[in-house]
């Protein structure tokens, strides 16, 4: 019996170095991965004034001064500074080289804070901080503290972190599933959970893909409600910061990301993400929602995800090292495209000089994100056709306090006296109209709106080259009660204004302006020229505002802020003007003396400005875009004449009198095909393209086959 009862032991004893040596196989990967992560944490900025702040004005009970404790409010839970503070404690305390490393003073109040918190739980209105806010910094706590807690307060501590996790009501298909993925795959490396790690891991792998509902668009747009508004540069960028950080902890291990979803990562990073933004590094005003409310929000973006997926994958790796240079200030370059994302009804425009977008909307995506938490307050207009212009990428920072949201780059807008409440902001369009026509480098944009906020309907197109690019209003109608204006820009005040009218020019002093009769209007090296004299208002100097007209977060002041503002509009204020419409080119980096030369010469000219067609050629580039909001003819040169049978958007290249290439659209997503004729022989068979001469009308007879499903909305190019 002793001899069985040894054999047995010695078998127990094997099977436990045999399973130990295997999980510690498995483990080497797993142990890298949580010494990763923790080493993420620890790397942050200490302030030791913050610190001896912090331990001197903790209270006996583990709160601070200052913090509204009661309030948990959408619009306050001033509890996240609580977090913070504790957060940065725990880092003074375990941080290598950290002058406050084992610090009893510090000790003491983390425990004391740490403490006061798991006995309070306290939850918020808002489900963000519930399940991702306030899991995420207990558990920083967490995994820089470890040992240095005790099991009590680990455990009250991880039952909080623990509402994180993929079952929670937050964790729905978007960027906030691959947020709270990562909260629970951090726990599981906390506590040693392999197989909870293994199966999150593979979650996050499984969230980049595309989809038709919220998340990752076919156009490499982002949507993270079901109202289609583009998230791409908010919940969108945490989407995508939240993979290439797991990209970064798992790199060579065996739970490394797969090839495919980082290459989409990256693709969706360069070709979406970047391409909201001037040089890739500073965010569009025309993709932000209601962050555009919070203070800071249109600056420089972080260089860390582009750094990041340059060191885990070779795929597009110059374009992401430009992309860091850009963010690092070390040089401003960006290659020239034309991008319309389709499923966000969005464009944007870069040439090495300047950046510009159109943001719109339809009866297939709201205008606005809703004002969620009260921010974003006077946001109602902000998708009706939006034209910013950016040189530098700072035109508008810091603007919002002081901005006239009446009076938003690109749109036409029913003035009022006053916003109806921000509970009516967010509205779809009735309106389907509404798209691009692109090559990858230069594109129209037509837009038939009807506002749903007022009286007011309009046909706005506008059409992209390099120097310029062209904005055409027709077929106005509004209440004759108010007065509408189109906003040619309002941004902040940089150097001299000088306008040219009435054969003279002149530079303009602070104040507002009535012009008569402008040709041409200069400042910050963006020209505004019309082709025809037209009467503009303008506006130079001071403008006073405050950030919580438009945010009424608690932690937002109330104290008035002053910046020199931009302003140019033209206003439209009885039938006559609405009859006549509005037509201006914008010459982005540019010099007052070329200003001046191309008003003399202007390489793009108006073909039609109707309701029914709007046309511009750009002679030098021989470059033909036509709006047509129904069938009809026009007339393109003295010999070449244009014939659509449907509703769309139609872009020809010329070479002399031959035309080499074709891009069509159909703004509405209604056809199959898109049917026209053009007098000049061509025939070509292919695809998706038909070309036959009909000799009898001396004709040719074209269709194209239009992208469909997933797809509709975009543009075909075809190169004859």
């Amino acid at each position: 019996m002793k001899q069985l009862y040894e054999y047995k032991v010695a078998l127990i004893f094997l099977f436990s170095l045999f399973i130990s040596q295997q999980m510690w196989g498995a483990d080497k990967d797993f142990e890298l991965i949580r010494k990763r992560v923790i080493t993420e944490v620890l790397d942050q900025k200490i302030s030791p004034e913050r610190i001896k702040e912090l331990i001197n004005t903790i209270k006996p009970d583990g709160t601070w001064p200052g913090i509204d404790y009661i309030d948990t409010a959408k619009t306050a839970f001033q509890h996240s500074r609580h977090l913070d503070n504790l957060v940065q404690l725990s880092r003074a305390y375990t941080a290598p080289g950290s002058s406050f490393k084992g610090n009893k003073q510090v000790k003491n109040a983390i425990y004391s804070s740490l403490d006061y918190w798991t006995a309070h739980n306290f939850i918020c209105e808002n489900w963000w901080w519930n399940e991702i806010g306030t899991p995420n910094a207990l558990l920083q706590v967490l995994l820089m503290m470890d040992k240095q807690l005790s099991k009590e307060q680990v455990d009250k501590t991880l039952a909080i972190v623990k509402r994180s996790h993929l079952n929670a009501w937050g964790a729905r298909e978007s960027g906030d599933r691959i947020k709270i993925g990562g909260i629970q795959a951090k726990t599981a490396l906390f506590t040693y959970n392999i197989a909870d790690f293994e199966y999150v891991i593979k979650v996050i792998e499984g969230q980049i893909r595309f989809v038709t509902g919220r998340g990752l668009q076919y156009d490499y747009s982002f949507h993270h409600r079901d109202d289609r508004v583009n998230n791409t540069l908010s919940y969108g960028l945490g989407y995508a910061d939240a993979f290439a950080e797991w990209a970064y902890y798992t790199k060579e291990t065996k739970y490394q990301l797969a090839e495919k979803p980082l290459h989409l990562l990256i693709d969706y990073y360069l070709d979406g993400i970047c391409k909201m933004m001037p040089y890739g590094k500073y965010p569009d005003p025309g993709a932000v929602n209601r962050d555009v409310s919070r203070s800071g929000s249109l600056g420089v973006f972080s260089a860390t995800t582009p750094q990041i997926l340059v060191e885990v994958s070779d795929y597009r790796k110059n374009e992401l090292e430009q992309i860091v240079k850009n963010r690092q200030g070390k040089e401003l370059k960006a290659p020239s495209y034309s991008v319309f994302f389709w499923d966000s009804e969005y464009y944007t425009h870069q040439r090495p000089g300047y950046f510009t977008s159109v943001r719109m909307f339809s009866n297939r995506n709201a205008n606005m994100e809703y004002p969620y938490n009260g921010e974003g307050l006077l946001n109602h207009y902000r998708g009706d056709g939006t034209n910013y212009i950016s040189r530098t990428g700072q035109e508008y920072y810091q603007t919002a306090p002081v901005y006239d949201w009446q009076k938003i780059p690109g749109t036409t807008i029913w003035q009022k006296d006053s916003l109806i409440p921000e509970t009516d902001l967010q509205k779809y369009g009735t309106f389907d109209f509404v798209g691009a026509v692109t090559d990858g480098l230069y594109g129209a944009v037509a837009f038939d709106f009807t506002s749903p906020h007022d009286p007011l309907q309009i046909k706005k197109s506008w059409f992209f080259f390099d120097k310029e690019y062209v904005c055409l209003g027709a077929g106005i109608s509004f209440s004759n009660k108010k007065m509408a204006a189109t906003t040619l820009n309002q941004c902040l005040l940089n150097g001299n204004v000088i306008v040219s009218s009435d054969d003279k020019e002149n530079m303009v002093n602070f104040g507002k302006h009535s012009i008569s009769n402008a040709k041409w209007v200069f400042h910050d090296s963006i020209g505004y020229f019309f082709p025809k004299q037209t009467p503009v208002e303008l506006m130079n100097g001071p403008v006073t505002g405050n950030w919580r007209r438009i945010n009424r977060q608690s932690g937002i002041s109330g104290k008035s802020i002053t910046e020199n503002m931009f302003k140019l509009w033209i206003n439209h204020d009885n039938q006559k003007n609405q009859e006549k419409g509005y037509c201006y080119v914008v010459i982005p980096a540019v010099s007052l003396a070329d200003l001046k030369n191309y008003a003399a010469s202007p390489e793009v000219a108006v073909l039609s400005n109707t309701a029914d067609i709007q046309a511009v050629v750009n002679k030098k580039l021989k470059i033909y875009q036509v709006v047509c909001y129904k069938n009809g003819e026009l007339q393109l040169t003295k010999d070449l004449k244009l014939v659509m049978d449907s509703p769309g958007i139609i872009m020809l290249k010329m070479d002399g009198s031959n035309i080499t290439e074709i891009s069509v659209s159909d703004p509405s997503r209604r056809f199959g095909k898109i049917h026209f004729s053009l007098n000049r022989k061509i025939e070509k068979q292919g695809e998706l393209f038909d070309a036959v001469w009909n000799s009898s009308k001396n004709v040719s007879e074209i269709s194209i086959d239009l992208p469909q499903t997933v797809y509709a909305g975009k543009s075909i190019t075809v190169k004859l």
